[in-house]
């Protein structure tokens, strides 16, 4: 049988679920060259010292925090649920959805307010107990494991408290949120004595180099334009890039390429101002990685 590299940072990963085939894609997205198909326990990186190790995501915030792997991959629901004693890293920016309170669609319960000595169900129940309590209201929180958002219907719970991404699932149920406790995406966690040492802390912060690269390059489109020379100075000025933009001549008098990088969130504002100073020929094409 194979055996795990204890020379290698640990990377624990959600097996089967959720965030399984976002991560992986994120990992592979950072330049990691591993196998994952199949039932595989672990996977080691061919061109990294990082092991990954795939496990029920419930176990990952504990194995981080007692040491037994280095790094892990998880919701922030779970963090918030579980509060262990890790230190967290990075928001990953994928996995997202939040954390809903949610009625029958026949209740007339409109708010918590109207909850107050009601039963809740959800897998989460230290989250419910803290959103209640801060509210001050007495509720019955029931654990359940299973699918929660059959408890309404059942009789067991007159609300639920459960993880909601796109909604298809509470509409399907004939339920409806009345309320949000919190949002959730995929997070990088350290073990603190793991980001403390020498050695492991480099590998560390070689990774995060990778991330970050990623993670910046979905926040720009890589940008190629033509346009008349007069108008550079302006052009300049309304491209919001990291730097000045890379200006080369054109075979036609008096034009010129330019090639810039845009922010994803004014990238429309942008491209509606450059075509009306006058810049054609514009092609679009997204950034990969991008290290500052």
């Amino acid at each position: 049988m194979k055996k795990l590299n204890n020379e290698n940072l640990k990377l624990g990963v959600q097996k089967k679920g959720r965030l399984t085939e976002e991560t992986i894609d994120f990992l592979q997205s950072a330049g990691l060259e591993f196998e994952s198909y199949g039932q595989r326990l672990f996977s080691t990186c061919r061109n990294f010292p990082l092991e990954i190790i795939y496990v029920r995501d419930d176990d990952i915030p504990d194995y981080v925090e007692s040491g037994t792997i280095d790094l892990g991959i998880v919701g922030q629901n779970l963090i918030n649920e579980t509060k262990p004693k890790v230190k967290k890293l990075l928001n990953l920016r994928y996995g997202f959805c939040s954390l809903c309170l949610a009625v029958s669609k026949e209740s007339t319960l409109k708010s918590a307010k109207d909850l107050s000595n009601k039963t809740i169900a959800t897998s989460y129940p230290n989250s419910a107990k803290y959103f209640f309590e801060k509210q001050n209201l007495k509720v019955s929180i029931v654990k359940i494991n299973g699918s929660v958002e059959i408890t309404p219907i059942l009789g067991v719970s007159s609300a639920i408290i459960d993880l909601v991404s796109t909604g298809s699932t509470i509409a399907l149920n004939d339920l409806r949120i009345i309320e949000k406790l919190y949002d959730s995406e995929a997070v990088l966690l350290a073990n603190p004595t793991s980001t403390e040492d020498a050695k492991k802390k480099k590998i560390i912060n070689k990774l995060l180099t990778r991330f970050k690269g990623v993670l910046s390059a979905k926040n720009y489109k890589y940008v190629l334009m033509n346009a008349k020379e007069e108008i550079l100075p302006k052009i300049k000025k309304t491209i919001p890039g990291l730097k000045s933009p890379t200006v080369s001549p054109l075979a036609t008098p008096g034009w010129i390429s330019i090639q810039s990088v845009i922010k994803e969130d004014v990238f429309w504002e942008t491209i509606e101002k450059l075509k009306k100073l006058g810049a054609s020929g514009i092609l679009v094409l997204p950034v990969e990685k991008l290290i500052k």
